[in-house]
C-alpha cells in the first residue's frame, strides 16, 4: 500500500513541476542523504507519521449487488492518514544553495496545494479507483513536536521543510455473501373473519 502511495506522489510532482531533471526520493534525509541512487537536485518525501483517522470512522455497512442476483454486505474501509516531510536537495555544483532549496520547495508547494485530492491520472496499484478519492493537504499544524529534535535525531542539519498529509481508504474485511438481493415485497391479507363465540 505505502509503495503505490510513494509511486503516486511521485507521478504528481513528476508530471506537474515546472522543473526538469529533479529526481524524487523517498529516503530520510539524514546526514547520508542523498544516497549513491539519487542524483541532485532532488525532492525527498520522507513518510514520518501514519495513523487512523477516527473522525472519519463509520459503522454504516456497504451494500453490494452482485449480476448473479446475490447482496453482499461490506464493512467500511479503515481511512488512514499518512504524513511526509518535504526537503529540498539543491545540485552540488549550485552557485546559491539556499535560494536553489526555496526555488524547489515553492515549485513543490505549488503543485500540492493545486489539488485538493489526488486526481485519479496519477493513482497507482492499490489506490486505483479509491473511494473516496484520496485527500491531499499541506499540513499547516505542527505534526511532528520538534523539527529542532527531529534533525537532531536524524542527525542531519536542519531544513526548510513542507508537510503534506494524504488519507487512504484501507479495506480490511472481505466483503460477505448475505444471499439472494431482495427485489420485491409480497404482502398477504387474509379476509376470514373470526367467528364469535
Amino acid at each position: 500500500m505505502f509503495h503505490d502511495l510513494d509511486a503516486t506522489v511521485a507521478a504528481l510532482v513528476e508530471s506537474e513541476l515546472a522543473m526538469e531533471n529533479v529526481a524524487i526520493s523517498f529516503a530520510a534525509p539524514d546526514d547520508q542523504f542523498p544516497p549513491s541512487s539519487v542524483s541532485l537536485p532532488a525532492i525527498a518525501f520522507f513518510l514520518y507519521d501514519v495513523r487512523e483517522n477516527y473522525e472519519l470512522r463509520t459503522s454504516t455497512r456497504e451494500v453490494g449487488r452482485q449480476p448473479n442476483g446475490t447482496a453482499t454486505r461490506k464493512r467500511p474501509s479503515a481511512r488512514v492518514d499518512c504524513s511526509y516531510l518535504i526537503t529540498a536537495w539543491p545540485s552540488e555544483s549550485s552557485p546559491n544553495p539556499p535560494q536553489d532549496e526555496h526555488r524547489l520547495l515553492g515549485e513543490v508547494m505549488k503543485v500540492l496545494l493545486r489539488h485538493r485530492s489526488v486526481p485519479d491520472t496519477y493513482l497507482r496499484g492499490e489506490l486505483v479507483g479509491q473511494d473516496p478519492p484520496v485527500p491531499t493537504r499541506i499540513i499547516a499544524e505542527a505534526a511532528l513536536p520538534s523539527l529542532g529534535e527531529f534533525w537532531q535525531a536524524m542527525g542531519g542539519k536542519p531544513k526548510g521543510t513542507l508537510r503534506d498529509g494524504l488519507t487512504l481508504s484501507i479495506d480490511v474485511f472481505e466483503p460477505v455473501v448475505t444471499g439472494p438481493e431482495v427485489t420485491e415485497k409480497v404482502i398477504r391479507i387474509s379476509h376470514d373473519v373470526p367467528k364469535l363465540e
